[in-house]
């Protein structure tokens, strides 16, 4: 890091706390509401805002919203990428939080289609877009707020906090529906998924009104960031880009492909291991296509136990990919979920120790692929486009990953009479599309934050001055 001119006031800086809170406090509520969407979607939005006289249409409806927010994200990925290489990080953070948390509170205040007809489902329309649009914009900044800020030889280790979210707000989602069944059981006992009145008339709403108080949290605390000394740089040098997004797709097309599909088997490995696999777990085994048998309650406990080895092997991954390259660590880890894909099958043939054997593999792989991506796709780019990069890469992967996932899941495990076998297979094949990916990327390790457009790739498209002249 360049040392300040003789005479000059020192740059502020970010403590270290005040840094891996805020980074975490965004991404932990990202997924927090990621998870408790999910959860109300199956268990009470398709009776409060999509009656239909046949269930499944009204499920799937429910569905149909929920992936709308996947639409959205690149959208949110674009705009606030393109305030977050102009104005800054820390007003960037600010504004998607806010917009995130407004939108999420608001769900929990929502009439429902028997007291306000089709504009009660247009609300939540409405909400889950604006859900989606400030989600694009979170990770991104989350990630560049720990990398930018982290002390030289660390990159990873701090990047790997904003990964903890997914955990974090899994435990926390999914405990807090687990909490308000069992406070309001319906006949079947304390079990979500067999609502009670109560559950459904105002038990669905705690969690999603829950989140103005992680919302608060987190806007007190990046209230109080500074700005990076990266970005600070960049734009007093005059570096900062009038169009980030033009910049980064003429100059940086190919960092945006490979980012993507780097993260690909990430998304999938993820949206298996949660979505799908709660489906699979509580589906009966005598039904039409049938699952694993277990009841609601006791599958998500098992679901929770496997996530604290994602939340530990998370942060396991850090000091790895600082050690040994983020390219490298990758490479083996991809190499192993191509491999755990191949095993599901046997593994889950084992019983209900083959089972936790499978969750907690599946967990484990997932943290130590998932802890490394908080580093590696912001070193992609350069600082004048990294916000908008890095978030792109990001959300669009979240499309050809997290967005059909389940779907394809779905149809496959049809497809194998209730056995997930094709299921891993599909999990492998996107695991080999990613590790190409990274056989033809670089180490990003020894990357300075500091390169500057030109340096990378001798681009000189117009920039924008301190001042904000062209």
């Amino acid at each position: 890091m360049p040392a300040p001119a003789p005479g000059s006031a020192p740059t502020p800086v970010n403590p270290r706390s005040r840094v891996l809170v805020a980074s975490l406090i965004g991404t932990t509520i990202e997924f927090y509401d990621f998870y408790i969407y999910a959860t109300a979607a199956v268990l009470v939005f398709p009776q409060l805002f999509f009656p239909s006289s046949d269930p499944t249409t009204a499920l799937l409806s429910s569905f149909a919203v929920f992936g709308a927010a996947m639409v959205a994200r690149p959208i949110g990925a674009v705009v606030f990428g393109h305030l977050g290489d102009r104005l800054g990080r820390k007003k960037t953070l600010v504004v998607s939080l806010l917009t995130m948390g407004v939108a999420t509170f608001l769900i929990g205040v929502l009439p429902t289609y028997a007291q306000a007809g089709w504009v009660a489902t247009a609300l939540l329309v409405l909400m889950r877009l604006a859900q989606g649009f400030a989600l694009g914009g979170e990770w991104s900044g989350a990630a560049l707020v720990a990398t930018e800020n982290a002390p030289s030889g660390k990159r990873a280790l701090y990047g790997t906090f904003p990964q903890l979210g997914a955990p974090l707000g899994f435990v926390i989602g999914n405990g807090l529906f687990l909490l308000m069944g069992a406070l309001l059981p319906s006949a079947a006992g304390a079990d979500p998924s067999q609502p009670s009145d109560a559950f459904l008339d105002w038990g669905w709403r705690v969690p999603f009104l829950f989140s103005a108080v992680m919302v608060a949290i987190g806007l007190w605390v990046r209230s109080r960031l500074v700005e990076s000394a990266v970005f600070t740089r960049t734009r007093a040098s005059g570096g900062v880009r009038r169009l980030p997004l033009a910049t980064v797709v003429r100059g940086h097309g190919r960092q945006l492909v490979l980012g993507t599909f780097i993260m690909l088997a990430t998304y999938v490995l993820f949206y298996l291991m949660t979505t799908f696999s709660l489906s699979y777990g509580r589906a009966a085994k005598d039904a039409a296509v049938p699952g694993l048998g277990y009841g609601y309650t006791t599958f998500v406990l098992m679901l929770i136990f496997g996530v604290l080895f994602f939340a530990a092997f998370t942060l396991v991954s850090g000091p790895l990919a600082d050690r040994y390259g983020r390219r490298t660590t990758l490479i083996w880890i991809t190499a192993a979920i191509v491999v755990f894909g191949l095993v599901w099958a046997p593994l889950i043939g084992l019983g209900t120790l083959g089972v936790v054997l499978w969750l907690v593999l599946g967990f484990t792989l997932m943290g130590l692929t998932f802890g490394p991506m908080g580093a590696l796709l912001p070193e992609l780019f350069p600082t004048s486009v990294r916000y908008t990069g890095s978030g792109i890469s990001y959300n669009l992967s979240s499309i050809l990953g997290a967005a059909v996932a389940p779907f394809i899941a779905v149809a496959l495990w049809e497809a194998g009479d209730g056995s997930p076998w094709l299921v891993g297979v599909y999990l492998s094949a996107m695991a080999v599309l990613t590790l190409t990916a990274l056989l033809l990327g670089k180490e990003t390790r020894h990357v300075s934050l500091d390169d500057d457009e030109t340096a990378r790739t001798g681009d000189r498209t117009p920039s924008v001055t301190a001042t904000g002249g062209s």
